[in-house]
């Protein structure tokens, strides 16, 4: 049975079906996505978008879209389907769909008239390339199928105008030809695996119209340019594939790479199946030196604390190992570079922020649950050391260690220093300064893990992390039983309720006492529990938003205000385990009845980045986001290890 098919009633359904989305990625950075009928509503969408370093650091869409037109006895049906300004769709091609499934790669079944042709839709993970194999199942007639190329050769961030600057023309390759539109730009090359017709007709087609960009108050409308068409007769069984990359193959070539492309995908037939596709999508690796995790798709990049937090989940939890240590390789020396130096990465984000050596220990402990304590002290053993004498000696610009032995973090330029890193008007929206949560949650753990792993024997550190866990029930313990989530002597006293605070009771080391441990719990799961993540603030907050919609301000101001974020679920089911242990074990399972549903939403077969804090609970942000995948994911392999280990399973959670 398929588990993501969608039958002819539901992709007819435009309302329903342009909110569905999907993704493709390569290891390189490039990804084809699209919503499931190939109407783009946003502007990072496209059927193959490349990042292309020397024009800058984003994404670039070289080929939005491909028309497809089946002709048969001189009638054309446009398979195609866009909308323009005005509220015009056209063509119409989605009611000629009667099948679309995701089990493997996106597959779609058209009937039309007498004719049934299936498209597939492959990306190449060897160059940055898209596949597209069309076979004719079913036909009567002479049949002939006609593909209008519409370009883009422009930056993920921008939108087409009109120009007599484009260059339309093209030069002739194998089966195909190439285009390049501007100075600059790679030469994307059009072919397919059998000889075909092109015929130039440099034309236009203006006001292309972006629903989703609307919905986010930006620029919503663009031009694109289709320079010809290609036209090829087809015969019953027959299969052709298109391929637009940035270089020309041999057909045969062309046809090796889509089975490759095929076999190496990890069949959606499942929930977990599901998961560790999604996972694997963000692995990045530009060159043979350097790997990364990406954030999320399609429009994050590489982030320090994204990637470490979702790490061990997207190497270990989808069984390669292998990338943990590639990734690791390649953050370790940028972090060392900027404690030593104040240096910053050029791909890495916000590694000069005053958590990143936490959660870099964070990342470390995972790792040794996933390995054993003599590996982790042989390989991580100096590392961890340097990171705890940095933090220890107060080396970070924005961070010092107080005489109570707990963090204090500020920020110098006004910008935002925790995961909470939304702006509006140059301003954090959530101003976190002072003793925070969960850096302090996390330091307690590192030293405690630092002590376990290195030091056994080492009573002054025993004396400190005493007094750490003195101080952080005195400085974060409320008169109400649960955490501030930040403390600064300077500002009057944010009692707001904060899903921070589960990171006291969700590590590996807690500094809390059982009974506030429990006393905690049970106000995140109060105020702050839905079936989609944590919400950001309760909803008695004063400024709490249970949308996040609308302009750019408001979606801004509800993120961090209300919004509902799946990857705290991690923190919190663990959390739970580790006070409610085997009798915990039901719960969780039916914690993840919600994502299971959740993956034939939004970004089909993988979760989105938030969600609104108030029912039904709608998907935002990005369709694809690593913490979330990797968060889920954790719990599920756990839970698919069906208790083997007894009571042990708690402590690897």
């Amino acid at each position: 049975m398929s588990y993501l098919k969608f039958d002819r009633s539901s992709m007819s359904n435009l309302e329903e079906v342009l909110n569905k989305e999907i993704l493709r990625t390569n290891r390189r950075g490039a990804y084809h996505c699209s919503t499931l009928i190939g109407l783009n509503t946003r502007k990072y969408h496209g059927l193959l978008v490349v990042p292309i370093t020397h024009l800058g650091p984003h994404n670039y869409v070289l080929l939005s879209s491909l028309d497809e037109t089946v002709i048969q006895h001189g009638a054309e049906f446009n398979l195609a389907v866009h909308k323009y300004e005005g509220e015009h769709f056209s063509p119409n091609g989605h009611k000629y769909i009667r099948e679309y499934d995701l089990d493997g790669v996106p597959k779609t079944i058209y009937r039309v008239g007498g004719v049934i042709l299936c498209k597939e839709i492959a990306l190449s993970r060897e160059d940055d390339r898209v596949l597209i194999r069309y076979t004719l199942l079913e036909s009567q007639a002479k049949t002939t199928l006609r593909f209008r190329p519409l370009l883009g050769f422009r930056s993920v961030k921008e939108l087409c105008i009109e120009t007599q600057d484009a260059n339309l023309n093209a030069s002739p390759v194998i089966n195909g030809q190439e285009f390049c539109l501007y100075p600059g730009f790679p030469k994307l090359a059009l072919q397919m695996t059998k000889e075909n017709e092109y015929i130039s007709q440099p034309t236009w087609y203006k006001h292309f119209l972006y629903d989703k960009e609307r919905e986010r108050g930006h620029a919503c409308t663009e031009d694109l340019p289709m320079p010809g068409y290609f036209e090829i007769e087809i015969e019953t069984g027959e299969s052709i594939i298109f391929s637009a990359g940035l270089s020309p193959l041999e057909p045969e070539k062309i046809s090796s790479l889509f089975d490759e492309s095929v076999e190496e995908r990890t069949p959606r037939t499942s929930f977990k199946n599901c998961l560790v596709n999604a996972a694997d999508q963000f692995y990045y690796q530009p060159n043979e030196e350097r790997a990364y995790l990406m954030s999320g798709y399609p429009w994050g990049g590489v982030k320090a604390r994204n990637m470490l937090i979702a790490l061990t989940g997207c190497s270990f939890g989808i069984g390669k190992p292998e990338r943990f240590h590639r990734i690791w390789n390649t953050f370790w020396p940028a972090l060392k570079l900027f404690m030593e130096t104040g240096q910053v990465d050029s791909v890495i984000m916000d590694i000069d922020k005053p958590d990143i050596p936490l959660w870099a220990v964070n990342t470390i402990i995972d790792y040794s649950k996933w390995t054993s304590p003599e590996d982790t002290r042989e390989k991580f053993g100096e590392t961890l050391r340097y990171i705890i004498n940095y933090i220890s000696s107060s080396r970070h610009p924005n961070m010092k260690l107080e005489n109570n032995g707990l963090l204090y973090a500020w920020s110098k330029d006004n910008r935002p220093i925790t995961w909470m890193d939304a702006e509006w008007d140059f301003q954090p929206v959530v101003k976190r300064e002072g003793y925070i949560v969960e850096f302090n949650a996390l330091w307690y753990n590192a030293l405690c893990f630092y002590k376990t792993l290195l030091e056994p024997d080492n009573d002054r550190l025993e004396d400190e992390i005493a007094r750490v866990s003195e101080s952080f029930v005195r400085v974060f313990v409320n008169e109400h039983n649960y955490l501030f989530d930040y403390v600064n002597p300077n500002l009057p006293q944010d009692w707001s309720v904060r899903p921070n605070m589960l990171f006291a009771i969700g590590l590996m080391y807690s500094p809390l006492s059982r009974r506030l441990q429990r006393s905690v719990l049970d106000i995140v799961t109060k105020e702050l529990l839905t079936p989609l993540g944590l919400r950001t603030l309760s909803p008695v907050g004063k400024v709490y938003k249970g949308y996040c919609n609308g302009s750019l301000r408001d979606r801004s101001l509800s993120y961090y205000n209300g919004g509902v974020w799946s990857w705290l679920m991690y923190p919190y089911l663990s959390a739970y385990l580790h006070l409610f242990r085997r009798a915990g074990y039901s719960f969780v399972e039916r914690m993840m009845i919600p994502f299971e549903g959740e993956l034939s939403n939004h970004g089909i077969g993988t979760i989105s980045e938030l969600y609104d804090a108030t029912p039904p609970f709608y998907s935002r942000g990005e369709i694809s986001y690593a913490t979330s995948i990797s968060a889920i994911l954790r719990i599920k392999n756990r839970l698919d290890d069906d208790m083997r280990r007894g009571d042990d399973i708690f402590d690897i959670f």
